[in-house]
């Protein structure tokens, strides 16, 4: 039976047994799951191609790697206020509703996006040097974060249709995206970051065009890569999804309710992306002074070790939908089970990763830098992290559950609070004298304390019964 039969069975109130609830959990886990690896194989792809333009390159947009954090983030908690309402929607068959909340949320995230990008184009001239950046890196990081301000609308718009698409059940069709968009990043990235080349087939040389662009070739690039991903993905959305799509004859209705529940939904996973970046600011500002080179491996392992957690939040992706839509059908039997069951598959498959972390650091390391001594310290980072990964997915994965029943005040508060209270200051008391081992060593002991909590908070019941989960007016 196919997954979109179980989640029907879901909305239907039909019972499931538990074999089929963890068959429906991995087969929606898995698209999303690929989804996310890719978005990170992109990212992979742009540290090793600019990487290879030495560590200067490298550093310049680890610099403001925090900042792009703080504003991809504060898109998320914008689209998280309507794509859970979709998902409830839809579980409660409210599909009319579900649609309306579609272009209500496109509205808000292109107002928003334009305001993000107003913001990004005033300060990218000055970020470099409030980040404490050193001359020799300060104009690549500048132009960098320039080309990513200015992309916000097409970002913030391919996210949001993709979550919608999520939100309905449908996980497949925004992962074949994805994939899709690595392809175009690598092409688009070969051409623009570095010079042209030729190259001997058979006695034939062929040259490759190329703009030589450098660290801005890699923004253009990726730029460019969401732009095309975004117009398939929101044709789909309006065009073509069976639940979502525009009907001529239902007009946009701007309901104060449902605003009024995105904003009590985002506005706590908003701030504590303010927070959050303030830590990885303050985080950034530590690592500065070790050097160029503790720069581009902190970037280097954050950028490798995101491959092993991205999984975990490919689940919670899945985990978020099918609360979402469990708590809209009101199938309190299952929402439970279901918290579990997508919880303890990220902790497993997030443990597994971290082995594999830790086995395969080097290559990991050195398919990001041929530098020696970034590639020796990147791998003692990553093997330091390696053994936070089962616990931080549990946390990356509960954070999902709770999102999908509106629930983001309490776990945005540990979020910030595991941030500020353990590992800032563990990290600049370790710094000073372990240098980067010792900011990673701090990242582990936090993500460890945080998963704990999430896993006491998963355990009570206070999470079921947030009333933003239940159905607000349209």
């Amino acid at each position: 039976m196919k997954k979109t039969d179980y989640l029907e069975k879901l909305r239907n109130g039909d019972a499931l047994s538990r074999k089929q609830l963890i068959h429906l959990t991995i087969t929606l886990s898995l698209p999303a799951i690929f989804a996310q690896i890719s978005s990170i194989v992109m990212q992979y792809i742009d540290a090793s191609m600019v990487g290879h333009l030495g560590s200067e390159a490298a550093a310049s947009i680890g610099l403001v790697s925090t900042t792009t954090w703080l504003f991809g983030g504060l898109c998320m908690a914008m689209n998280i206020g309507f794509t859970v309402q979709i998902a409830q929607a839809i579980g409660a068959k409210e599909d009319k509703k579900a649609r309306n909340l579609v272009r209500l949320g496109l509205l808000a995230a292109l107002v928003f996006s334009l305001t993000l990008l107003g913001i990004g184009t005033a300060i990218s001239n000055w970020l470099p040097h409030w980040l404490g950046g050193s001359d020799d890196i300060i104009p690549n990081a500048r132009w960098y974060f320039l080309i990513f301000a200015l992309s916000m609308p097409i970002f913030q718009l391919n996210r949001i249709a993709g979550g919608m698409i999520q939100a309905s059940g449908n996980m497949k069709f925004p992962s074949i995206l994805h994939i899709l968009m690595c392809l175009l990043d690598v092409v688009f990235n070969a051409v623009l970051i570095f010079p042209s080349w030729t190259f001997s087939l058979f006695s034939t040389e062929i040259t490759i065009p190329g703009a030589g662009l450098g660290v801005l070739g890699a923004a253009l690039g990726t730029t460019l890569a969401e732009l095309v991903i975004a117009c398939f993905m929101l044709f789909h959305l309006l065009f073509r999804s069976p639940a979502l799509r525009i009907r001529r004859d239902e007009p946009l209705v701007i309901a104060k309710a449902n605003l009024i529940k995105a904003l009590k939904i985002a506005l706590p996973v908003g701030f504590e992306q303010v927070v959050m970046c303030g830590a990885y600011i303050a985080s950034t500002k530590i690592v500065a002074p070790l050097g160029v080179t503790a720069i581009a491996a902190n970037s280097f392992g954050i950028t490798a070790e995101s491959l092993c957690y991205m999984p975990g939040y490919g689940i919670g992706a899945a985990a978020t939908t099918l609360i979402g839509q469990s708590i809209g059908a009101k199938r309190h039997d299952l929402t439970r089970k279901l918290a579990w069951l997508t919880t303890s598959l990220g902790v497993t498959v997030m443990t597994a990763t971290g082995a594999l972390m830790f086995i395969f650091a080097p290559e990991m390391i050195a398919l990001l830098s041929p530098d020696p001594e970034i590639q020796t310290l990147g791998t003692i980072i990553l093997r330091i992290e390696a053994f936070a990964e089962p616990l931080y997915g549990a946390s990356i994965v509960a954070n999902g559950v709770f999102r999908g029943a509106g629930d983001t005040l309490v776990p945005s508060i540990f979020n910030f609070s595991c941030m500020w209270l353990v590992r800032i200051p563990l990290a600049a008391v370790l710094a000073s004298s372990m240098g980067l081992k010792g900011v990673w060593i701090a990242m582990c002991i936090e993500l460890c304390c945080r998963g704990i909590l999430f896993l006491i908070r998963l355990s009570g019941k206070r999470w079921q019964n947030k009333k933003h989960a239940a159905s607000a007016p349209n």
